[in-house]
């Protein structure tokens, strides 16, 4: 019995000073430069890209509020449900 314990405890004790704790250090490395990894230039487009879907976002929100207005069934008519079942829309 004594030597199935000393041939667990000796992996184990190696496997936790050494391997693990370089383990660990490696994988947190690894994932800041990953978090780390757009460039500037990278960073300013994706802004600007964030800043045109905000613009586009509000465009599209002030012509759905137009359509409301213009033509209340608009959005029953585009209904990709009502497609399937056979319908037409205009009820």
């Amino acid at each position: 019995m004594e030597g199935f314990a000393l041939a667990v405890m000796v992996p184990t004790i190696v496997f936790m000073t050494f391997v693990a704790p370089l383990w660990i250090f490696l994988h947190y490395r690894s994932r800041q430069r990953a978090d780390a990894s757009l460039s500037e230039s990278e960073r300013i487009e994706l802004r600007e890209l964030n800043g045109r879907a905000e613009r586009m976002l509000e465009r599209i929100e002030t012509l759905e509020a137009i359509l409301d207005v213009e033509s209340p069934g608009w959005r029953r008519r585009g209904d990709p449900a009502d497609r399937l079942a056979g319908g037409r829309g205009d009820a």
